[in-house]
């Protein structure tokens, strides 16, 4: 089992009167995180898709609760986002159980319905959990190991599952894309049109690197802008797609209001387009070897819990910086290249007005960039 980075982060924050909410999209291991920490933890186990359990827990009083909790000093709620208003049910637990460690694992849909953030503004440490990092997979297989899977991991992603099923990776990814990618947002989201929501990831995963025209979407999906910027907030949300937004500062020619958008696994996205050729033999290496850093660039910053603010920068003359960094007023751009020997043309007018430095990243420095 990879040891992830938010296991001794976790543990740190066990017995400190808070409750531990863990949230990410299904299947990123986030239950296998909660038993490994509390392994040696006598606990109570509550699973949300046990249709009793879900009863006991929608809108039980401080009685019942006692009696569910009975002597048990932690308590891990799994599959949570499945139990009707139990924000409210934390609430009462974390308020009326001081001796209780509250833990709770649940998928995208905590955020999809913001159940938890008002009843457990200031009760609460929340933790994102995404596929596995290169700083856990190179950490826990070695430097070897992770360089001969390279450009499996850019062609198949990060999930464990896919990891742990060499040689069938793209059944597993069919799977995962198929059934669980759309599971919570379908459920949580009112979207009724799930065909529609296939097709503006695909029109997505065609589009990674390159600047998105919420116009152009709505006309190859064929529903207005609203619904399209509507959908990919709710993508977001479910942790399937993260968007940059354009640096602008001083520049009159440069591009204000544009996104790019990314998925967080690259393999997802390779699933959603039915391709995985091999990276020597594809056209769009260089926009999926930019995919792939900024999607491990984000899992880090996360972990780090890093203030950093993330975007590219183009001027309306075409010069560019595919990745920028902001921290505490500091500048840095990122050039992404995938083969080595390839020149970046840095635009001097980025250096000069941000007073920022411009690092160029390809297969040989890499992990300076992720680790």
């Amino acid at each position: 089992m990879i040891e992830r980075q938010l296991k001794r982060k976790i543990t740190q924050k066990l017995d400190k009167g808070k409750a531990i909410i863990l949230i990410g999209p299904r299947q990123v291991g986030k239950t296998t995180l909660i038993n490994s920490i509390l392994e040696n933890r006598e606990h109570l186990f509550l699973n949300g898709d046990d249709s009793t359990v879900r009863n006991l827990l929608t809108n039980p009083n401080t009685e019942e609760l006692k009696q569910i909790i009975g002597s048990h000093t932690t308590v891990f709620i799994d599959e949570a986002q499945r139990i009707e208003n139990i924000g409210i049910t934390l609430k009462l637990i974390t308020d009326q159980f001081k001796s209780v460690q509250l833990l709770v694992s649940g998928s995208s849909a905590f955020e999809l319905n913001n159940q938890t953030n008002e009843p457990l503004t200031g009760r609460k440490w929340e933790y994102h959990l995404y596929p596995i990092s290169w700083i856990e997979l190179e950490n826990n297989i070695g430097y070897l190991k992770s360089e001969q899977q390279f450009e499996l991991r850019i062609l198949y992603g990060m999930y464990p599952d896919v990891i742990n099923n060499l040689g069938h990776e793209i059944e597993v990814l069919k799977e995962l894309t198929n059934s669980y990618l759309y599971k919570d947002i379908l459920a949580f989201s009112g979207i009724r049109k799930p065909q529609i929501l296939e097709k503006l990831l695909r029109a997505l995963a065609l589009q990674i690197g390159n600047e998105v025209s919420y116009n152009e979407l709505s006309q190859l999906v064929g529903v207005d802008k609203n619904t399209v910027s509507n959908y990919i907030d709710i993508l977001e949300k479910g942790y399937v797609i993260f968007r940059l937004t354009s640096f602008s500062r001083n520049l009159r020619n440069e591009i204000k209001t544009n996104q790019k958008i990314y998925f967080y696994d690259t393999g997802v996205r390779n699933a959603l387009i039915g391709n995985f050729n091999a990276l020597d033999s594809r056209t769009d290496v260089g926009s999926l070897w930019e995919n792939f850093l900024i999607g491990e660039r984000v899992k880090k910053l996360s972990y780090q819990n890093s203030l950093v603010n993330t975007y590219f920068w183009r001027t309306k003359t075409q010069q560019e910086i595919d990745y920028v960094e902001e921290t505490s007023g500091e500048i840095t751009g990122y050039e992404f290249k995938w083969n080595p020997k390839a020149k970046a043309k840095i635009p001097k007018s980025f250096i000069d007005t941000y007073n920022a430095k411009v690092k160029i990243i390809n297969k040989s420095n890499f992990r300076d960039f992720l680790m």
